[in-house]
This record gives C-alpha cells, sequence and structure tokens, in this order.
C-alpha cells in the first residue's frame, strides 16, 4: 500500500485526490491549517474507506515545523511515496496597485515560501528513505498565461515552475522524483474567491470558464491515475490540454454548460 500525503486536502482538489488516491487502495494524509477540518473530513472519509487507511494532521506549510511533523506522522507506518504539494491561496482578483501589501506577503509566503518549505522537507525525508515521488500543483500564470488582476498569484505559479524544473536537476540520478501536475481550469472555492460573483466582469469571464473548466469529480481521477502510472522524474500529467481546450471552443455552441449556478445563488442569497 502507497502512503500519499497531500498538502491542503480537506476540500477541493486536495479532497478530491485524496478520495481517488483511496478508492485506488493508497493510504492517504491529510491536512490543513486547522485539526477541526482535518479531524471532520478524516472521519468522513474513514466511513467510506475504511479507518486503517486514512489519517490526517493540521499543517501550516509557512511553519517548517509542522512540516517536519507531517512527514514524521506520515513516515511512522513506512516510507513515503507520494507528497503532493496542493496547499495554495488566492487573493481578489485586482490591479496590483490596488492590492493590500498583507495580501500579497501572504500569497507569497503560502504559495512560494510554503512551496520551498514543503519541498525542502519532502526532498529531506525522501532522500533519507532513499526513494519517493514529489508533485507540485500548477495553476494560472505557471505556463506564462497572463491576464489583468492576477499579477501576484500568477508570479507565484511561474516561480512553482521554476522551482520544479530546478529540483529537477538536484535529484537526478536518484530515486527520487520531482514532477509536475496541471489540473487546468477546476471550480473550486479558490477559483472563485477571485471574483465578484455579483459584477459585470464576472458575467464575462465565466463563458469562457463555462467552456475550459470542469468539477473536481472530472479531473481528479485523471490525475491520480496518472500520478500512479509515473515512473521517472519530470512527469507532467496534465487534465486541460492545448487540443483539448482547441476543441472545447470550437465545439463550444453545441455544449452548453453552467458549472456555476449553485455558487452564484450562494452569492445572491448572502449579499
Amino acid at each position: 500500500m502507497q502512503t500519499v500525503v497531500i498538502t491542503g486536502s480537506t476540500r477541493g482538489i486536495g479532497r478530491g485526490l485524496a478520495e481517488n488516491f483511496l478508492a485506488a487502495g493508497c493510504r492517504v494524509i491529510i491536512s490543513a491549517r486547522s485539526q477541526a477540518q482535518v479531524n471532520a473530513v478524516v472521519a468522513e472519509l474513514r466511513a467510506r474507506f475504511g479507518e486503517a487507511p486514512v489519517a490526517g494532521l493540521r499543517c501550516d506549510i509557512t511553519d517548517e515545523e509542522d512540516l517536519r511533523a507531517l512527514w514524521g506522522f506520515a513516515s511512522e507506518a513506512g516510507p513515503v511515496d507520494i507528497w503532493i504539494n496542493n496547499a495554495g491561496m488566492s487573493i481578489v482578483r485586482k490591479p496590483l496597485a490596488q492590492q493590500s501589501v498583507s495580501d500579497l506577503c501572504n500569497i507569497v509566503d503560502t504559495n512560494l515560501t510554503g512551496l520551498l518549505l514543503a519541498c525542502k522537507v519532502a526532498l529531506a525525508g525522501m532522500q533519507a528513505q532513499g526513494c519517493g515521488q514529489i508533485w507540485n500543483m500548477e495553476g494560472f500564470g505557471s505556463t506564462g498565461q497572463m491576464a489583468p488582476g492576477m499579477v501576484a498569484y500568477g508570479a507565484t505559479k511561474r516561480a512553482l515552475n521554476y522551482v520544479t524544473a530546478a529540483l529537477q536537476k538536484e535529484v537526478k540520478g536518484s530515486a527520487v522524483q520531482v514532477n509536475t501536475l496541471s489540473p487546468g481550469i477546476v471550480v473550486t472555492d479558490l477559483l472563485l474567491g477571485d471574483y465578484d460573483l455579483q459584477s459585470e466582469q464576472w458575467r464575462k469571464t465565466k463563458k469562457i470558464l463555462n467552456i475550459l473548466g470542469d468539477t473536481v469529480e472530472t479531473v481528479t481521477p485523471y490525475l491520480v491515475r496518472g500520478i500512479l502510472a509515473a515512473r521517472k522524474s519530470g512527469t507532467r500529467v496534465a487534465w486541460l490540454t492545448g487540443p483539448k481546450a482547441f476543441w472545447r471552443f470550437l465545439t463550444a455552441a453545441f455544449n452548453k454548460r453552467d458549472l456555476f449556478s449553485e455558487y452564484e445563488s450562494r452569492a445572491a442569497e448572502a449579499g
């Protein structure tokens, strides 16, 4: 049974990955900043998959001691086979000149410093045990995409690809792998947190997102199959490829989707 650690795995893509790894027979370690939230999700997953395969521990990825504790917790029963750096954050989409200093510091601290610390801890642990895979999660900006209001988030994700490529050189010739996950546009609270769902900007943007976007339930089984099939460092498992995006636009007129009606209804009720 392979052991999989997923940071930021109590909701969204992380939660979907956890469920699919459990369904594939893996042992999964859940983590998030709140132990109460971790406990609740672990209980839900144990009710579905049994007690033995799933456990969890709170972890703030900006704290190296928390990360060391997570590694130690996960490795108690044997080697950590797969470590997925999924935890991250976004900030409201608006021009850089209008962003607060605290938001800018927080997103860099989480998405970049947290990534570096998590890679540092996982890499040290895997080098000590002699094997393992680290997977880093791409996002908007990773491959050079640019859009107004996305400067800070895009910069952190562009840096993620540099970190991944540089680490691949560091592990070359060893049994440790550093790989990339590219989920595409997935409907999660993180994505929707970028937008005011009552704004004109959102009404324009959601047309594109309804063409290119997908749900957690659609994307995560594919990602897990790709991870479990990977055998070499430098592997990239991508859901939304160029040809797939092209086909989506080509057939958009015949495939009307609304991925956001539930979220918009909630936003309207809250407003």
